[in-house]
């Protein structure tokens, strides 16, 4: 691959490292039982690494358009969608992770309002003397509770609006995808056209050559060998 073959290499192996992050994320993510904000900042790092991964490919598909050899360029190329179906696989598993954890959260933070209310009831149950300080426990508890559903209302919005980010991410690179096979394939139609169009043109040039000389060995016959 002349000269670039050095930052194709170094391009792949950052391909490569990217790719492995995600997949370890993708399982911390799947084993996230909270907090929220502890999901949030892991979707946070995730989203970065995408951005990472996707710049990279595009600088492996561009060093692939300027290959001297077709070869070269056929083997990059084929390495550029492999890198792209790969891509589409981890965001897809990155989705199914979210939900995953989304439920592993919301039934802990569930099962701690039961808790807490059992709590509650047990506190009212408390000797006559002790009611005033039951019903402040009560009523804080009560307050506590409706906090937490605050809350997870809005992790809940907060983790709808990152999986609806993941789905338009998804169709983005899913249609870029499409674009760029097409793409593909009308160069390889092109390149073919050429090289048949190179070959019909030495053709041509041999048959020239050919009628050329003949000429030229007519004329000398008849000028130097005129008797025969």
């Amino acid at each position: 691959m002349g000269s670039s073959d050095v930052h194709v290499r170094v391009c792949e192996q950052e391909i490569l490292k990217y790719d492995l992050e995600i997949k370890a994320l993708i399982q911390d993510i799947r084993e996230c039982t909270g907090p929220q904000n502890q999901l949030t900042e892991k979707n946070t790092d995730m989203k970065k690494h995408f951005n990472n991964l996707r710049l990279r490919i595009q600088d492996l598909e561009r060093m692939a358009m300027e290959q001297d050899r077709e070869s070269d360029k056929q083997v990059l190329i084929t390495q550029v969608e492999g890198h792209r179906k790969q891509m589409l696989s981890n965001q897809t598993a990155w989705r199914k992770a979210n939900l995953a954890s989304k439920m592993s959260i919301d039934n802990m933070e569930k099962q701690a309002l039961l808790n807490e209310a059992d709590g509650s009831v047990r506190q009212r149950k408390a000797p006559k003397e002790g009611l005033a300080q039951t019903t402040s426990s009560i009523t804080e508890n009560l307050m506590s509770i409706s906090r937490m559903m605050s809350q997870q209302v809005q992790q809940s919005e907060d983790t709808i609006t990152t999986l609806a980010t993941s789905s338009r991410t998804i169709q983005e690179t899913n249609e870029e995808f499409k674009t760029m096979t097409g793409t593909i394939q009308l160069g390889r139609k092109l390149i073919t056209k050429y090289n048949r169009r190179e070959l019909t043109d030495k053709l041509l040039i041999f048959l020239a050559l050919a009628l050329f000389f003949a000429t030229v060995l007519y004329i000398l016959k008849k000028r130097l060998f005129p008797f025969l």
